[in-house]
């Protein structure tokens, strides 16, 4: 019988200072799932054994964690993604599936394959007629989402916005009309480092009478989802840092 593709959640912590415990975030079927596997496909291939090593404390590993035979997806994926049917094809890393083996697609933070690569190797997958497996974990997105109060009967996540200021200010100008008129809740996200300039430019941007929310640290201690005006926002300190992720929503 061919293997199954798992694919698997990730703490949100990554690139923080701070580490959840993993019972907090995952559940214990994700954890024993987890450290049965003997491959894995990956965003990050240190950031994965170091999650297989917190994994391990609780939920030992079926085998050493040298072991493991771990493939990175190509860089290129990285930095343009693989959600394009025609861009990348991973057929060739789930051979181990073909015979016989379970393999763990893993990010290095939250769900594999939304808002982070993996794509290609679920569409492979998929062409290889193996069972696709998603296990239950933290979506930031989801959890973004839920806590804001915006609408989430129709929603849309739009990834990155432009870095430079120009094309970024015109392109939250282009989601708000959208937002405003058919009421769809607009989400986004920024590289961490990027956060403060983002901030500032839909304070710019928005209109005053527009909801504008943030989740900073989500499953952290630290972590908040408040949800304002942008006219109460601009009376308020800057509720994002440069180290800490964040997913920024607009709408009615």
């Amino acid at each position: 019988m061919p293997g199954r593709l798992l694919l698997v959640p990730t703490p949100l912590d990554f690139g923080t200072d701070a580490q959840v415990p993993l019972a907090h975030v995952l559940p214990d079927a994700t954890l024993h799932a987890a450290s049965r596997l003997g491959h894995w496909i990956t965003e990050n291939a240190k950031s994965t054994r170091a999650f297989l090593k917190r994994v391990h404390e609780t939920h030992p590993l079926a085998q050493p964690l040298q072991s493991l035979v771990v493939q990175e997806l190509p860089r290129e994926v990285h930095k343009k993604g693989d959600h394009d049917p025609g861009g990348f094809d991973a057929r060739p890393l789930l051979a181990a599936a073909l015979d016989g083996h379970d393999i763990g697609l893993a990010s290095e933070a939250g769900m594999p394959a939304v808002a982070d690569p993996g794509a290609s190797v679920v569409r492979a997958a998929h062409l290889l007629g193996l069972d696709v497996v998603p296990l239950v974990g933290p979506v930031s997105l989801l959890l973004a989402l839920a806590a804001s109060g915006l609408n989430g009967q129709n929603f849309a996540f739009l990834g990155y916005l432009p870095q430079q200021p120009g094309p970024r200010l015109q392109r939250l100008r282009e989601l708000e009309a959208l937002a405003l008129r058919t009421g769809q809740t607009q989400l986004f996200i920024e590289t961490p480092y990027r956060n403060p300039a983002l901030w500032q430019s839909m304070l710019e941007a928005l209109r005053p009478d527009t909801t504008l929310a943030v989740a900073s640290g989500l499953t952290l201690p630290t972590g908040s989802v408040r949800s304002r005006k942008v006219a109460a926002w601009k009376k308020e300190p800057v509720p994002v840092t440069a180290a800490t992720p964040a997913v920024f929503l607009l709408g009615r």
